[in-house]
């Protein structure tokens, strides 16, 4: 508990950070497949927000070296979930694309983290509680607008 009246918005704000944190990861978990791993399902991920990408420029949002990334691409590629040509602006560079299987994957996740967040909700929250987070839901979507 906070231990004063001021201290409240920071407590929340931390509580708040810890539990979206471990919700996402959960999401994650519910969509996760052995046969990637979990830098090869981020790269997707931001492939699938942005449609193409570089190397260089997947790197740079991912935080890693580029021949970090490259490596996370290649097995990408050998998987069939990307396909890599050159850019047509720059030979130097190749641009990277989901397949149709990268595509399915991303869906393929995204279902199974809604169907986590559904069976849970319906399972392990009562009606007030469900109530009180569709409350909750309203003010996180006013803090966002």
């Amino acid at each position: 508990m906070p231990k004063t009246e001021s201290d409240y918005p920071l407590q929340v704000a931390i509580d708040l950070r810890a539990v979206v944190a471990r919700l996402l990861r959960r999401f994650r978990e519910a969509g996760a497949d052995d046969a990637i791993t979990p830098s090869q399902a981020s790269a997707l991920a931001r492939l699938g927000k942005g449609g193409v990408a570089t190397v260089s420029a997947l790197a740079a949002v991912e935080k890693v070296r580029p021949q970090s990334m490259a490596t996370t691409v290649q097995a990408l590629e050998h998987l069939g979930l990307v396909t890599r040509s050159q850019d047509p602006n720059d030979g130097r560079r190749q641009i990277i694309e989901l397949t149709d299987a990268g595509w399915a994957r991303i869906e393929g996740q995204k279902d199974a983290g809604a169907a986590w967040l559904e069976e849970t909700l319906a399972t392990r929250v009562t009606p007030d509680e469900l109530q009180t987070l569709a409350a909750a839901t309203a003010i996180l979507q006013k803090m966002l607008a």
